[in-house]
């Protein structure tokens, strides 16, 4: 073969120019696989593998085809860069004068050649062209039959090769530092809460949860079946390790020989990398894949259980994947073991994080007696370290959801053995109970709180065992929609589901990201449920992006059948899109941390909270004084004698099996404690009526009643000076006439 017909292949490089690239040590061409872009393709080829090197003038070919095509036939090269095709040649066969292929005869053909590269082709290819990442140019070849007289003859085979350059935007060292700000985002907002500041901390920690979020959300793009471009596919791969999709070569052994001791037959596709090729899915690939799949398992009954958990193989023996197949591949796991490595890595998250917080207990403690901190720093994390330390791990439940759900979901679907299906059942039942139990105590503490106080973030927020413990759903929300942590957990279970089920069609998928997406964005731009508007700014600019990517996963669908042109520039788009807005969330993440750090008082740069939270919140170091309000807020808390017991808003020993629900829910035993000396008693001892506020409500400090109508009674002090006074989280004097903080918060101004 003339290494001419490589000419056309040097053009379609120059339509990728782009201003990013980098520096390569060796520039080259590749394409590791040929794909069947039809049905009833004559010729296909087990293994593809061909690299053209510009420095030594050749290119380097291994070819395992298998035809059962006999006679002439033409080559028709179709040469195509981001879905435009820019170059069309014939090529005859004949004029190579390699065997096998004039006349091509049925049978295996192996070959294997290097070919010389003249310059005139080296010279049209722009340097650019080799350091252009995830470059999207294909190769297609038509074999058509031929008498001699006509090269349009009917086609009897199409194949077509991706071309890349080597350089892609799937890269560690993105990965380490989206990893590391996250998480130092998230250790940060606890040390500031340790430190006092809970007003600081909790913005901290809202934001770095908002953007872990939005990293799964990128994650969960590629998980799709949907065909994507490889730009973005190699973006979404960046954030792969959200969901715990992380290799690490031991485990790998170790999960495999645990699939093959529990009954499971692992798949073994990158030990066969050297004899078959893997099609990583293109253009309406999956289809043509599916019908292959069934027609070979059809011929190989014995097989098709193997084929069903694995990956998909062809009859020419290369192999098929794409959506969770595909991420598992590029980031060199096998698929049989990708439930067990983010089981795994989540495990080890939590193992990881829990042993660190005993340790950091532990120094605390030793540092307070050596005297290198002073005695009451982090008095309250020393004090109520194991709640604080339950706390977390229940925010690690919420943090780690998506990714189990998506996995466990799946593997329900794959059967790698029986044991990870058990392993499956027992996380996903037990994680997703988790949170429905913890998101019912909230509810049932938030109208408590209502009940007594007529304000959910009374209870909420004063008492320092349900803020520790269950804050983590609702802090990050306003005191009225402490709900919002139960539409959050939905959003993601049914995304999951839609994920893990539909593999097999890629515009079903599409569908439901789009009504999805569409419903989260309707749902937090009309109730806007965050705690303040710069948060809830934040989290709907993240639903905006989030249902934009929807769109366009709809279009890389093919439901409207567009020209493959259309694709390719949207995925150009969609990569510098979500480029560009990940590199503003994490400055601004990072910004507001670093502030946070520098500054003397962290709280005074944030607006004090309409529902008055820090009111309410226990701060040793901050009510120091002897006013009326500090004994209401000490006997809110519970400090007082009698009233946490008698209250018993937050038992550490209750559990979803005990008799706590049947307590909470039994109207007769609202009341069974007595709550003040003034309190009206039945001859039982017990309250009468519906519960009640622990402080008479004679008492000044409450609201008077409304007059004359209006529903927002006059503050009987000034909030302001409260604050300046007795609050790290000074907002400016306010005027007496604005509302009471005792109804702020509870949904009366929204």
């Amino acid at each position: 073969m003339r290494f001419s017909s490589l000419r056309p292949l040097a053009l379609l490089t120059a339509l990728a120019s782009v201003l990013l690239g980098t520096a390569s040590a060796e520039p080259m061409l590749t394409s590791n696989s040929l794909n069947s872009c039809q049905e009833d393709s004559s010729f296909t080829a087990s293994l593809f593998h061909v690299v053209f090197t510009p420095n030594n003038n050749s290119a380097s070919v291994n070819i395992v085809a298998t035809s059962s095509v006999e006679g002439h036939v033409v080559f028709d090269f179709a040469i195509s860069a981001y879905g435009y095709e820019i170059m069309r040649k014939t090529i005859n066969p004949c004029d190579t004068k390699l065997a096998g292929l004039c006349p091509m005869t049925a049978g295996k053909i192996p070959l294997k050649f290097n070919i010389p590269v003249d310059a005139a082709a080296i010279k049209q290819v722009p340097s650019i062209a080799y350091n252009f990442p995830d470059l999207d140019a294909t190769v297609r070849v038509f074999l058509n039959m031929t008498d001699g007289k006509t090269d349009r003859g009917p086609s009897v085979a199409c194949v077509e090769a991706d071309v890349s350059n080597g350089k892609t935007v799937d890269l560690v060292g993105v990965k380490w530092i989206l990893a590391v700000v996250a998480g130092l985002a998230l250790v940060s907002s606890a040390v500031i809460n340790g430190l006092g500041h809970s007003n600081a901390a909790a913005h901290i920690a809202s934001g770095a949860l908002s953007l872990f979020g939005f990293f799964q959300a990128q994650a969960m793009l590629g998980l799709t079946a949907v065909h994507l471009p490889p730009v973005v596919q190699a973006w979404t791969q960046d954030f792969q390790w959200s969901m715990g999709i992380i290799k690490a070569g031991f485990m790998q052994d170790i999960f495999t020989w645990y699939q093959r001791a529990t009954g499971g037959t692992p798949s073994t596709i990158f030990d066969s990398l050297t004899t078959v090729s893997v099609q990583v899915e293109k253009r309406g690939l999956p289809e043509t894949a599916m019908n292959v799949f069934r027609r070979t398992a059809s011929m190989m009954p014995k097989a098709t259980a193997l084929m069903r958990r694995a990956n998909i193989q062809t009859g020419s023996g290369s192999y098929i994947v794409y959506g969770i197949q595909r991420v598992a591949f590029k980031a060199g796991i096998e698929t049989t073991n990708l439930f067990m490595t983010g089981l795994t890595f989540f495990c080890l998250f939590v193992l990881i994080t829990a042993l660190s917080v005993a340790a950091f207990k532990g120094w605390c403690e030793l540092a307070a007696k050596q005297k290198w901190i002073k005695g009451d720093t982090f008095l309250e994390f020393r004090n109520g370290w194991l709640t604080v330390l339950k706390g977390i791990l229940f925010r690690l439940t919420l943090i780690g959801y998506p990714q189990m759900s998506i996995l466990c979901l799946w593997e329900f679907t794959q059967v790698d053995s029986p044991a990870e299906v058990v392993l499956a059942v027992f996380f996903f039942v037990g994680m997703t109970a988790t949170l429905g139990w913890a998101a019912s105590k909230v509810i049932r503490i938030a109208r408590r709180s209502v009940a007594m106080h007529r304000n959910p973030a009374y209870i909420l927020f004063s008492d320092p065992q349900a803020l520790n413990k269950w804050g983590f759903l609702y802090i990050q929300f306003r005191a009225s929609a402490y709900y919002f942590i139960i539409p959050v957990v939905g959003y993601t279970l049914v995304k999951s589901m839609f994920i893990a089920f539909a593999q097999g069609s890629g515009t079903a998928q599409a569908v439901g990201f789009l009504l999805i997406e569409a419903i989260a964005l309707i749902g937090a731009s009309v109730l806007r449920p965050w705690m303040d508007k710069s948060t809830n700014s934040f989290n709907i600019a993240i639903c905006v992006i989030n249902f934009i990517n929807a769109i366009f996963l709809l279009i890389f669908s093919d439901v409207f059948n567009q020209p493959p042109l259309v694709n390719g520039v949207i995925g150009l788009i969609i990569f510098f899109f979500n480029a560009i807005f990940a590199l503003v969330l994490l400055l601004v993440v990072i910004a507001t941390t670093i502030i946070v750090f520098v500054r003397n008082n962290p709280d005074t740069r944030y607006q004090f909270m309409a529902d008055d939270r820090a009111s309410f919140m226990k701060s040793q170091s901050q009510l120091t004084g002897t006013t009326e309000l500090e004994a209401l807020g000490a006997t809110a808390r519970g400090d007082k004698a009698g009233f946490k017991p008698g209250l018993d808003l937050d038992d550490d020993n209750e559990s979803i099996t005990s008799d706590s629900m049947r307590r909470r829910t039994d109207s007769s035993m609202l009341g069974a404690r007595p709550m003040s000396n003034s309190t009206p008693l039945g001859g039982n001892g017990h309250h009468q009526g519906p519960p009640r506020s622990p402080v008479d409500p004679s008492v000044p400090l409450f609201p008077a009643a409304p007059n004359n109508g209006d529903s927002r009674a006059p503050s009987p002090y000034n909030g302001g000076q409260f604050r300046q006074q007795n609050n790290a989280s000074p907002a400016g004097p306010r005027s007496q006439q604005t509302a009471s903080p005792w109804q702020r918060g509870a949904g009366y101004e929204h």
